[in-house]
């Protein structure tokens, strides 16, 4: 049973409108917002993103929504899902930019690196996935025994503390496709793109979470 409203906050960076009709889809009250008030209100919070670090550092800034968030993040408890590059500024910095993070996770996001035998590896790591659980988890809850999410990113979280690590997904190297950290959650991937199975993601940090 979905109950609560869900808080996308919308800082001018992500595919805002798949992840609205995604939620919506499947019951959810969700709301697109860049309003601290309306922040403030929800049950649940999703930051999503796409494009470069300190772009989203910056648009983060200029909304006033840092402090607001990290409020209700960190203080709080409010459970916040990240999406891609919003999964990213969770971590304290990050190769692709000068800004720091919102330093809410034990972790910094760093390249891909392949040496000469991964030559074949093209950066950015894109198209379909399949992350393994490290630890069983709600967001997971009645997922297909195979689940496939879509990937388009250049870089990549690296944890202090595995225990931060959800599930690891493989590209040249392990790679972490999801954290989870007490209400922290990020999924490296995109689930608004990653039809039935971003669906029943989604559906579950809706439901369950």
């Amino acid at each position: 049973m979905v109950s609560g409203m869900i808080a996308i906050v919308d800082y001018g960076m992500g595919n805002l409108g798949s992840i609205v009709n995604m939620l919506k889809k499947v019951g959810a009250d969700a709301t697109l917002t860049s309003d601290p008030t309306m922040i403030e209100k929800a049950d649940k919070l999703i930051l999503p993103g796409v494009g470069a670090f300190d772009n989203g550092m910056r648009n983060l800034t200029e909304r006033n929504l840092i402090s607001r968030l990290t409020a209700r993040v960190l203080q709080e408890k409010t459970p916040i899902l990240g999406l891609c590059l919003g999964m990213q500024l969770f971590t304290r910095r990050s190769e692709e930019g000068q800004l720091p993070g919102l330093g809410w996770l034990d972790a910094d996001t760093v390249r891909f690196r392949f040496d000469t035998s991964q030559a074949h590896l093209k950066v950015p790591h894109m198209g379909w996935n399949t992350p393994h659980l490290c630890r069983p988890h709600a967001l997971f809850a009645e997922m297909d025994a195979e689940p496939r999410f879509y990937f388009v990113h250049s870089y990549r979280v690296v944890c202090a503390d595995t225990h931060d690590e959800l599930a690891h997904a493989n590209y040249g190297i392990d790679f972490v496709a999801m954290v989870a950290h007490d209400n922290i959650l990020g999924a490296q991937f995109h689930p608004e793109k990653s039809h039935k199975f971003g669906m029943r993601l989604l559906k579950n940090f809706a439901e369950r979470v």
